[in-house]
Parts: C-alpha cells; sequence; structure tokens
C-alpha cells in the first residue's frame, strides 16, 4: 500500500529503519538508540526526579518507578499521573519516557509516576499488569507524604502502555477498587485478534505493523493462544463485554496505524456503556510519529494536555 503521510513526516519516514522483535535484547538495544537519536534531552527544571522501588503485587518481585515532582512547596494534596510507557509489551523502558514523563509533570503541575513494568516474552501476562498497579498501590499508598490525592489519580498509556492502562481500570473494578478519575489511551494495543480493517491492511507501516503485531501479542500472552477464547479481558481489554463504571476517557488514534481501529472501537464501546470519552484521529500520522516534533505532533500533546488537565481538575 501507499500511504498519503503528513509532508512534515516524510523526511523522518525515510529515516525509519525497520526494528523487528525476533530478538526481544537486541530490539531494546536498537530502540532505545531510536529514542536517542530523535527525542530530545529531558527537561526537568523545577522538578524533583528520584527512583524508587516499590513492592511487586502478590508476592512478585519489587517494581521501579520513577518520580517527577514539582519543586514549588505544595500546601496540599493534588493530583498525580501514573504513566506507563510503550514498546508492544516487548520494549520501551523508563528512561526512554524519561523526557514524555517530565514533560507531562512540568506541563501539569503534578506528581507524575512512571513504571518499568516486566517485559515480554521473558515475562509473559500478567507480570506487566501487576506491575502496574502495584505502582498504584504505591500511589495511594503513600499519597500523604507525597502529596497526592488519591481520588484525583489519572492513568496515562501509550501503545502497549495504553493497552495496560485500559486492562488496569477493568483489573481494578474487579478487585473492587475506588476507580482512577481519567484514563488517557494514546494509540492504544488492547486486541490480540487483528482482524480490524487497519491491522489487516498495514503490512508495511513505520515502526509499527500487522507482523510486529502477531510478534508482540504471542509474546504477551505467554500460554495463551492469540486469538483464541481463552484471552481474558484483563490482557486483551477488546475482549470485555461490558466496560460499564470505567473512568472517562481520551482516545488517540493515527491514521496509518494497525492500532487505529481497535481504538476506535474501544472508544465507541465504552462511549455505549455509558463511559464519557473524547476520540481523536491525527491525519497524515503513523504509529510513534508523535516523537517527530512537527506540527500535527505538537497539537496531539497540547490536545492530551487539555484533556489531562480537565480530568484531573487541574485549572492552571
Amino acid at each position: 500500500m501507499t500511504y498519503n503521510y503528513d509532508p512534515e513526516l516524510l523526511p523522518y519516514v525515510k529515516g525509519i529503519k525497520d526494528n523487528p522483535m525476533d530478538d526481544p535484547v537486541e530490539a531494546r538495544v536498537t530502540f532505545e538508540a531510536m529514542i536517542k537519536a530523535n527525542v530530545p534531552p529531558a527537561n526537568v527544571e523545577g522538578l524533583l526526579v528520584e527512583d524508587h522501588s516499590v513492592p511487586g503485587f502478590d508476592g512478585a518481585p519489587p517494581v521501579t518507578v520513577r518520580v517527577y515532582k514539582p519543586q514549588v512547596a505544595l500546601e496540599q494534596p493534588g493530583p498525580a499521573l501514573l504513566h506507563i510507557h510503550g514498546g508492544g509489551f516487548v520494549i520501551g523502558s523508563i528512561d526512554a519516557d524519561h523526557a514524555t514523563a517530565a514533560s507531562f509533570a512540568r506541563a501539569l503541575n503534578c506528581v507524575v509516576v512512571s513504571v518499568e513494568y516486566r517485559l515480554a516474552p521473558e515475562n509473559p501476562y500478567p507480570a506487566p499488569l501487576h506491575d502496574c498497579y502495584a505502582a498504584m498501590l504505591w500511589m495511594r499508598s503513600c499519597a500523604t507524604e507525597s502529596y497526592i490525592d488519591p481520588t484525583r489519580i489519572a492513568i496515562n498509556g501509550v501503545s502497549a502502555g495504553g493497552g495496560l492502562a485500559s486492562a488496569l481500570t477493568l483489573f481494578m473494578r474487579e478487585r473492587d477498587d475506588d476507580p482512577l478519575c481519567f484514563q488517557l489511551l494514546n494509540i492504544p494495543e488492547v486486541d490480540d485478534r487483528l482482524q480490524t480493517p487497519s491491522a489487516t491492511q498495514f503490512v508495511n507501516t513505520p515502526i509499527w505493523n500487522r507482523p510486529k503485531a502477531k510478534v508482540s501479542w504471542t509474546y504477551h500472552l505467554g500460554d495463551l493462544e492469540r486469538g483464541s477464547d481463552d484471552v481474558p479481558p484483563t490482557a486483551a481489554p477488546a475482549r470485555a463485554k461490558d466496560l460499564t463504571g470505567l473512568p472517562p476517557a481520551y482516545i488517540c488514534v493515527m491514521e496509518f496505524d494497525p492500532l487505529r481501529d481497535e481504538g476506535i472501537a474501544y472508544a465507541s464501546q465504552l462511549m455505549k456503556d455509558g463511559v464519557s470519552v473524547e476520540l481523536h484521529s491525527y491525519p497524515g500520522t503513523f504509529h510513534g510519529s508523535a516523537m517527530f516534533p512537527v506540527a500535527v505532533s505538537k497539537r496531539q500533546f497540547h490536545e492530551m494536555l487539555q484533556a489531562l488537565k480537565k480530568g484531573l481538575g487541574i485549572t492552571l
């Protein structure tokens, strides 16, 4: 297929090299190098940045979280954001998302917690979900000393992180936990069946495509068979038949992304089940194109910030 990419993105498209995930270790190194080459260094001015080791969930190993706190004195508990990086469940890290998490903390003037969840195939479902849950539990348990209002915690996830974010809301509902106040799902990976038009047609798009999606889900699901009836909603949230009671959502998708249609379908199901949703599709874009400093990427970031401010009750 040919793709009508945004003209500003064309120079970047030509420079993107394929990064197959057949060798996960090598793919992680290549991905980190790509981020370093294309994403400016993190601006942490005005932030206190600390790494913490928090208790794992249900006997799992400890989880590393990176906490970004405004250095200005906080007089009372305020909103906080749990940030979950992307990478097809296989690659990515808090280091790769350092600049992004810092940008949210600075722009929102709130605490941001970025979680270093375990990666597949070494640690398939439910390990990454449990790590994200552990991070959320820690945020609530240390709310007083961190000046976090436990009723104003939102979640932001990108790609596989968006899938984990949506899965976390379902997992918390199963456990009858108090819900998060908002969820931002950025190009979310939520459907292992890969039967949507975008998932079947986009076989050679940059950064992410159908072959990579197959590998991603196979790694993430472990002993579960991709596409089978055995896959639960907390592994692939598109499997959920009832989304009532989940947090209000902002979902964004990219025009030439295999994940486009599953994100749209998930937004539609949320709306049908009475959840307030804002849905954006960005023209001429592809999976991961937001890392490149073009006009459509800047607009997307600005609109995500506005959605988070509203969801968190921030009046800046």
